[in-house]
């Protein structure tokens, strides 16, 4: 198992609410799957996972004048913990 999996945790507006439901995002490997995330914030934070959903975010397009070019696109993995575990580093 490799322990980069979890590649840092996605701070937006809508994931920062979502934090009284128990819910985390993190941007995750293109690689990773549903398994491995888990295995990967338990084994970091110390916590027990109820279940993990993933999507992938499409790359965007970006316009400087004339210069035309792409946001990178990433995938992001939705996790949900048990009832009572909490992340208290982020």
């Amino acid at each position: 198992m490799q322990n980069n999996e979890i590649i840092k945790p996605h701070i937006s507006e809508k994931a920062s609410n979502s934090r009284g439901n128990f819910t985390y995002v993190f941007k995750a490997e293109k690689s990773s799957n549903k398994i491995s995330i888990k295995k990967a914030v338990e084994n970091k934070y110390k916590v027990s996972v109820e279940s993990v959903r993933i999507l992938n975010t499409k790359p965007k397009a970006r316009r400087r004048g004339n210069i035309v070019g792409q946001k990178q696109g990433f995938k992001k993995a939705i996790v949900t913990l048990k009832s009572g575990s909490e992340i208290k580093e982020l």
